[in-house]
């Protein structure tokens, strides 16, 4: 979905939750909103950013599990319900992010081609956080940078009916909330609360990701980019907001390397494990981890810092039928 098609869905997927979401506090002032409406908004909410955290981004794009046919198609489905993209667009251009982060290529850094000072930094973010998404000139293609993907039926199929997905997606809360209500109504609100408002509520979580999480926060590592650790994101993202953790180890499962980051994405991964329906889980020791924090206080981080970006996984050796990925 790239060109007029991809414009197309972005600027409908952004005008159209926001429109729910003034419907939204509007019934809510007017107090017609039900405990349905925030049990529905509650399960679609977790589906979807399951669907992006586990499924899109650690399963998909980085392989830091693995699981069976089923679990990784109900995740993949799962991560298009958020409406993000199609699974093979999604992880085409994360993985390209992690190659050049921060550096010329990156699709969504919040550094590059814009002025000094506080208006250069507004629109670097406005830029990272949504405006990327509406360059029509943007592609990362999914053969070079996501071969192993566009060889799988799975997410070839799921990507091709992305559409109707995120539509489901919306009509599934709705008959959550006929459910519980017995009442047209209740699928009406049940639909807005937990399609339209999910949506921007979900997606702007994970867009604060590539613009907070490069801009504000600690450092725990000096990676050679930008990234950072953003606490009071971690719970609505589901850890992903654990960021400078990610970028300094893009493979790792488990982005919360501390007992008090809170990643609610590593516990399902490890629910997975434990019932048997996840395996080769990556997980980083300890010692690794103190390692590489040293050496790269050593060389130093930072956007500006040198940085040998591997080859997109296309133009990799192949290693035992298989080509890293980060």
């Amino acid at each position: 979905m790239d060109g007029r098609d991809h414009y197309g869905f972005i600027l409908a997927s952004s005008l159209l939750p926001l429109v729910g979401v003034v419907a939204a506090i509007v019934l809510l002032w007017n107090k017609y909103v039900g405990p349905s409406d925030l049990i529905a908004l509650a399960i679609m909410y977790s589906i979807a950013i399951l669907g992006i955290s586990a499924g899109y981004h650690r399963l998909l794009t980085h392989r830091s599990f693995g699981t069976s046919r089923p679990i990784k198609i109900l995740l993949t489905v799962a991560g298009t319900i958020a409406g993000q993209g199609p699974a093979l667009i999604w992880c085409a251009h994360h993985r390209r992010h992690h190659r050049v982060a921060d550096k010329p290529g990156d699709p969504h850094s919040p550094y590059l081609e814009h002025a000094p000072g506080i208006r250069g930094a507004l629109r670097g973010l406005w830029h990272s956080h949504l405006g990327w998404l509406f360059d029509k000139d943007l592609t990362s293609d999914p053969i070079r940078y996501c071969p192993d993907l566009a060889r799988d039926k799975d997410v070839r199929f799921i990507s091709l009916h992305f559409v109707e997905i995120v539509i489901a997606g919306i009509v599934l809360p709705g008959l959550i909330g006929l459910a519980l209500t017995q009442t047209w109504q209740g699928f009406l609100t049940g639909a807005l609360w937990g399609g339209l408002v999910r949506i921007f509520l979900a997606n702007h979580v994970t867009y604060a990701v590539n613009s907070i999480g490069h801009y504000y926060g600690r450092r725990r590592f000096e990676t050679p980019d930008e990234s950072r650790n953003v606490a009071w994101l971690a719970l609505p993202s589901f850890g992903e907001a654990w960021h400078n953790n990610h970028h300094a180890f893009p493979k790792a499962a488990f982005h919360g390397m501390r007992w008090w980051e809170v990643d609610l994405t590593a516990v399902f991964i490890r629910a997975l494990e434990v019932t048997g329906l996840a395996w080769d889980v990556v997980r980083i020791p300890n010692d690794r981890i103190e390692a590489r924090a040293a050496g790269l206080a050593r060389v130093g981080g930072g956007r500006l810092a040198p940085a040998a970006p591997p080859k997109p996984l296309a133009e990799q050796p192949q290693r035992d039928g298989a080509a890293d990925v980060e």
